[in-house]
């Protein structure tokens, strides 16, 4: 992949082709694509040693490593929790990453506990409850150039923590995923 990308860059630099552009674009797709089976790979395990994690903390990091444009976080609710703090990251950052991609760069997140678990809600367009059972579906995507991989991962995560994964409406009407802690409400 690396070296089929490398000559598409060198052929851009000598020519002038809209057909060099559409292919560096599917090599782009392919690399996410490839990234995100790879994750999958990863996170299908039981987590083996959770501990103590500052949500807030973590959010703000997660929030981090995303193009989140224009957007904003609000973790000021989020309190300590009990997972494996990579697992966790990775996480949040493709709830965030679909709120963006979803919302727009000016979508507002909040990251808070709940009685149980945590909760990420934004104020983005949300998701109708007939695709609400089907959002965390391994391919499944309402954008022609998503994956279809990133709210699966999200499900996997949890799962490997023994949480459970549901999405419903935010209060200002844009989506809430909640995760609720099995093994220790």
């Amino acid at each position: 992949m690396a070296v089929a990308k490398g000559q598409l860059e060198l052929l851009s630099a000598e020519l002038d082709d809209e057909r060099l552009g559409k292919a560096t674009r599917a090599h782009d797709r392919m690399e996410q694509i490839i990234s995100d089976v790879l994750t999958m790979a990863r996170t299908g395990s039981a987590v083996e040693d959770p501990e103590p994690t500052d949500l807030r903390a973590a959010a703000a990091e997660a929030w981090s490593t995303v193009d989140t444009g224009s957007a904003t976080l609000d973790a000021e609710g989020a309190a300590t929790l009990v997972a494996e703090r990579s697992r966790l990251l990775q996480l949040l950052e493709n709830l965030f990453r679909n709120a963006v991609e979803h919302g727009g760069d000016d979508v507002h997140v909040v990251v808070e506990s709940t009685a149980g678990g945590f909760a990420v809600a934004d104020d983005g367009p949300g998701i109708t409850e007939s695709d609400r059972d089907s959002v965390f579906d391994h391919g499944y995507t309402t954008r022609e150039e998503g994956t279809g991989f990133g709210l699966s991962i999200v499900r996997e995560i949890a799962q490997a923590h023994g949480w459970t994964a549901s999405v419903t409406a935010s209060e200002t009407g844009g989506a809430r995923f909640e995760f609720v802690d099995e093994e220790h409400p």
